[in-house]
C-alpha cells in the first residue's frame, strides 16, 4: 500500500485498507489530546486541547505523549482544576492569554471583536502546535445556577450563535479547527453524565439547537462535540436523531462529531448514531468497536465513512500548520484589556457616582480582597494559566491622578473574621468620599462538575456591602461572578459594575471604565432575577431520579419573565453608559413579507449626551395575534454603534424573514405564521421606544392536518376539510349537500375524534379504507392549497 495515499487525499482507499482494529484506532484518541496515527499507512497525529477563552496546554500530557485514556487521574485533574488554584499548574501548563470568559465577553455584543478573539486564540494555538481548540461552548444559560455558565454566552440563541460564529471564523482563518460544544442541552452539572434532559421538540428546535444551527451554517466548524447528558432518554453521544438526522441531514454539517471526554458509554452504538471520534483513548471502547466491526454489528461502510471524516480533518490540520507563528503576549494582553472594557456592564450609576475622573480631590476607599487578588475565571477544563494578571488596585493607582486611594481588606472567607474586618472597613468608609467594594460569588465551588447553590454573593459580602452603604452614600460595587446574582443591597448603593469573569486583564479594563478612560457599553446577555424562585424552570430544577424536565418549554430567559409579567432585577439586554442615546424615525423597506425574504429595519440613533459612547441597539419581534403559544417578544437582530456627542446616524438592521418562523412539531417543519408582526427597537428588552408593523403572508399551517382522532371542530373550521367531508357524507349516505352540512354541524360540540363521533351520532359505520382515503385527500388538498 503506497504511503502517499494520505498526502494525496485518497481517504476512502485508506479506510478500506484498514483492519477492523486499525479502523477502531483511527476513530479513537491517542492518549488524552491527540488523534491516533497509523505508521503503516502514513497517517500522522493531530493535537487538540481545551480552551473556550484561552489555550490550556498540558506539557506533561501533550509533550510527554501520555496515554491519557489510561491515566484517569490525569483526566480528573484537568476536569477538577479549580480556578483559584491554577498557579500550582506552573511547570505543567504553558501560559496563555486568559481572555474574558464567555459570560463576560458576550456582553460586548460584538461579533467583529469575537472574530478578533478567535484570530488571537488561533495564533496562540499555532505557536503551541495545537491543531484543534475545543470551543466555543454555546449551551443556553437556562439557569444562572449552571456550573459552566461562565463558559457560555447567553440565554438567547441568536447572540450565542453570532458570537460563536465570530470566534470560529477567527480560529479557522488561522488554520486552527474549532469544536462547537456541548451538543446539546448540557445546561446543568448535576449528575451530568447520566442526567436525562427532557425537552419538548419545539423548545429544542427554537431555543437549545438554534444557536448551534446558526453557528454551523455561518462558520462550518471542523467539529461538533456531543455532550455528556442524556436527551429525551438517549445518551447524546449515541443519539442518531440529534447527530445524524438534525446535525447532518437538516443542517448539512459535514465535519467530525467528537465525543466529550469519556462521554461515550456504548462505543458501537455511538458510531451508528453518528459519533465519529471517541476521546480520550480507551482500550476498552476501542476493543468493543473493533469487535463490532468484525462481527458486522457496525457496518464496515459506516465505520469507513467516519474514518474518512477524521482523516480529512487530520489532513486539514497538518496543511494548516504555521509553526513559524510567534505571539506577542503583550499585544494579546492589550486585546484582552480592550475586550474587558467593551464587555463590562454598568448596572447602576446614581448621582453620577462614576466615572471617578469627575471627582478629583476626593478620597476613595477600596474594599475587598478582590482588588488585590482578582477573581478572573471559572473552574474546570477551560481554566487557563494566564501570561500575566492585572491587579485592579495597581491599575487604579496608575489612573488615580488627583484622587486619594486607600485599601481595606473588609472581608475574609474565614467567618470568624467577618465582624472585625467589617467594622474596620466601616470605620474607614466614614472618612471616605466614595467606597469601591470588590465582591464575588463563592470562589472555586461553582464550575465544571458542580452547579452553584445560591445566587447570593460569597458568605458575608452582602452584609458587608449593606454595612458600608449605611455609613457612606456613595458605595460603588464591583462584581465578579459566573452568572446572575441577587442584590439585596441594590437600593442602598450608588453604582454597580458587573465584570462577570473577565480574564487576566480584568484589572486594567475595569480601571479604564471606573476612571472614564473608556465609556462602558456592555449589556447583559441574561436576565437577572429578583430572587432565586423567579428563575425559569426553578420548580423542576435540578430534576429527580436522573430526569430533569425542562418545564418552561420555549419560555427560557427573558421570554419567561415577559410572559409571566415578572419584573426582573435587571432585564435582558440592559446596560448603562456615561452618555445617553435617543431613538427615532423607524422605517421598514417592505410592509408585506414572506418566507425567504429579507427585511430591513432602519432608524436614527442619536448620542444626546456630552460623552462619546457606544450603544447596542436591539430589534425584537412580537406577533399581535398567534394561534401558537409564543413569547411576547424575541431578539431578532442587534448592532453596536459608536457616536460622538450630538452625533446622529442612520442604522439599518437586516432580518431574514425565516428567523420569524416557529417550529411546527406536527408538520416537522419551520413555518412562518401569517399575521401582523410588530418590530420594536430600543436599548434593551424592557425599553423599546420604536415600533413598526409588517404583515407576514403565508397559508402554511393556517389549519392543522387531520388524523382519525381529530375533533370535529378542527375539521369544520377548515373550509377545505369541511368541503371534503361534506362530499364524503353525500356519497356514503346519498344525501344532499345541505343535509350533509347539517350533519356536520351536529358534530361541532363533540370532544372525541370524528370517527367515533360519526359512529355514535349517525349510527353509521364507515369502512376503514374509506376513512383513511378521506384523511389522505383532505391533508393533500390542504397542503396543496398552502403552496398555491
Amino acid at each position: 500500500m503506497p504511503a502517499n495515499l494520505f498526502e494525496n487525499g485518497e481517504f476512502l482507499s485508506l479506510a478500506k485498507a484498514m483492519s477492523p482494529a486499525e479502523l477502531s484506532d483511527i476513530l479513537s484518541g491517542h492518549g488524552m489530546w491527540k488523534t491516533e496515527s497509523n505508521e503503516r499507512l502514513g497517517i500522522p497525529r493531530m493535537v487538540m486541547t481545551d480552551g473556550t477563552y484561552g489555550v490550556r496546554y498540558s506539557i506533561q500530557q501533550i509533550d510527554g505523549d501520555e496515554k491519557g485514556g489510561q491515566d484517569f487521574a490525569g483526566f480528573l485533574n484537568v476536569v477538577n482544576q479549580r480556578a483559584k488554584d491554577v498557579e500550582v499548574a506552573w511547570g505543567t501548563m504553558k501560559p496563555a492569554t486568559c481572555f474574558p470568559n464567555g459570560s463576560s465577553f458576550a456582553c460586548s455584543w460584538d461579533a467583529e471583536l469575537a472574530l478578533t478573539l478567535g484570530d488571537a486564540l488561533g495564533q496562540e494555538c499555532q505557536m503551541m502546535g495545537v491543531h484543534l481548540l475545543l470551543g466555543p461552548g454555546i449551551n443556553i444559560r437556562r439557569t444562572p445556577l449552571g456550573g459552566r455558565s461562565y463558559e457560555y454566552y447567553s440565554e438567547d440563541p441568536l447572540i450565542s450563535g453570532e458570537i460563536a460564529t465570530g470566534v470560529i471564523n477567527g480560529l479557522q482563518q488561522q488554520g486552527v479547527g474549532s469544536s462547537l460544544k456541548h451538543f446539546a442541552c448540557n445546561n446543568s452539572e448535576i449528575e451530568r453524565t447520566s442526567m436525562d434532559s427532557l425537552v419538548d421538540e419545539r423548545a429544542l428546535r427554537e431555543i437549545y439547537l438554534r444557536g448551534f444551527e446558526r453557528a454551523i451554517k455561518q462558520s462550518r466548524p471542523w467539529t461538533v462535540m456531543s455532550s455528556y447528558n442524556r436527551l429525551n432518554g438517549t445518551q447524546t453521544a449515541e443519539h442518531s436523531w440529534l447527530l445524524t438526522e438534525v446535525l447532518r441531514h437538516d443542517w448539512g454539517f459535514d465535519g467530525v462529531v467528537v465525543a466529550d471526554w469519556h462521554g461515550i458509554k456504548n462505543r458501537p452504538q455511538s458510531l451508528l448514531a453518528g459519533n465519529d471520534l471517541d476521546m480520550p483513548e480507551s482500550e476498552t471502547r476501542k476493543v468493543a468497536l473493533a469487535a463490532a466491526i468484525e462481527r458486522g454489528d457496525v457496518p464496515r461502510g459506516q465505520a469507513e465513512t467516519s474514518a474518512v471524516r477524521v482523516l480529512e480533518m487530520v489532513k486539514r490540520a497538518i496543511q494548516g500548520e504555521k509553526r513559524e507563528t510567534t505571539v506577542d503576549h503583550a499585544v494579546h494582553h492589550a486585546l484582552a484589556r480592550r475586550m474587558v472594557a467593551e464587555s463590562i456592564v454598568l448596572l447602576k450609576n446614581d448621582r453620577h457616582a462614576l466615572p471617578l475622573k469627575c471627582h478629583s480631590g476626593e478620597h476613595v476607599l477600596v474594599v475587598g480582597e478582590g482588588a488585590k487578588t482578582p477573581v478572573i475565571q471559572g473552574s474546570g477544563c477551560a481554566t487557563t494559566l494566564p501570561t500575566q494578571v492585572d491587579i485592579p488596585w495597581n491599575e487604579m493607582e496608575k489612573l488615580a491622578e488627583g484622587i486619594q486611594l486607600s485599601w481595606n481588606r473588609g472581608d475574609s472567607t474565614d467567618a470568624n473574621l467577618h465582624k472585625v474586618l467589617r467594622d474596620e472597613a466601616c470605620a474607614a468608609a466614614r472618612e471616605a468620599d466614595r467606597v469601591i467594594v470588590f465582591a464575588n460569588s463563592e470562589d472555586g465551588y461553582d464550575g465544571e462538575g458542580s452547579d452553584r447553590r445560591t445566587l447570593n454573593l460569597q458568605a458575608g459580602q452582602d452584609e458587608l456591602i449593606s454595612a458600608l452603604a449605611a455609613v457612606n452614600n456613595n458605595v460603588i460595587v464591583v462584581l465578579a461572578n459566573p452568572d446572575a446574582v441577587v442584590m439585596p443591597w441594590l437600593d442602598q448603593v450608588a453604582a454597580v459594575v458587573e465584570t462577570f469573569y473577565a480574564g487576566q486583564a480584568m484589572g486594567g479594563g475595569l480601571a479604564d471604565v471606573l476612571f472614564g478612560e473608556v465609556n462602558p457599553s456592555g449589556k447583559l446577555t441574561v436576565t437577572f432575577p429578583q430572587q432565586i424562585e423567579d428563575i425559569p424552570g426553578w420548580h423542576s430544577y435540578p430534576g429527580e431520579n436522573g430526569r430533569h424536565l425542562y418545564s418552561e418549554g420555549i419560555f427560557v430567559g427573558y421570554r419567561w419573565y415577559d410572559v409571566r409579567h415578572l419584573t426582573p432585577l435587571f432585564p435582558f439586554g440592559f446596560g448603562l453608559s456615561y452618555t445617553t442615546f435617543a431613538y427615532s424615525d423607524i422605517k421598514v423597506d417592505r410592509e408585506n413579507v414572506k418566507s425567504g425574504d429579507s427585511l430591513t429595519v432602519s432608524f436614527t440613533l442619536t448620542n444626546t449626551g456630552n460623552t462619546a459612547g457606544k450603544e447596542i441597539s436591539q430589534l425584537y419581534s412580537h406577533y399581535r395575534h398567534s394561534r401558537q403559544k409564543r413569547p411576547l417578544q424575541e431578539l431578532r437582530a442587534f448592532s453596536k454603534t459608536e457616536l460622538q456627542p450630538g452625533e446622529s446616524r442612520r442604522i439599518s438592521l437586516t432580518l431574514p424573514v425565516d428567523d420569524l418562523r416557529y417550529y411546527d412539531t406536527a408538520r416537522q417543519q419551520w413555518v412562518l405564521e401569517e399575521g401582523e408582526i410588530d418590530l420594536c427597537i430600543g436599548g434593551h428588552s424592557r425599553d423599546l421606544p420604536l415600533k413598526i408593523s409588517v404583515t407576514a403572508l403565508n397559508k402554511v399551517a393556517r389549519h392543522r392536518l387531520i388524523a382519525r382522532d381529530t375533533q370535529p371542530i378542527f375539521i369544520l373550521e377548515n373550509p377545505i376539510a369541511r368541503h371534503h367531508f361534506n362530499l364524503f357524507l353525500q356519497q356514503q349516505l346519498s344525501i344532499s349537500p345541505e343535509d350533509a352540512d347539517r350533519m356536520l354541524e351536529h358534530c361541532t360540540n363533540s370532544f372525541v375524534g370524528f370517527v367515533t363521533t360519526f359512529d355514535r351520532r349517525f349510527r353509521q359505520r364507515f369502512g376503514q379504507q374509506a376513512i383513511d382515503q378521506l384523511i389522505t385527500e383532505v391533508n393533500a388538498a390542504t397542503l396543496k392549497a398552502e403552496t398555491e
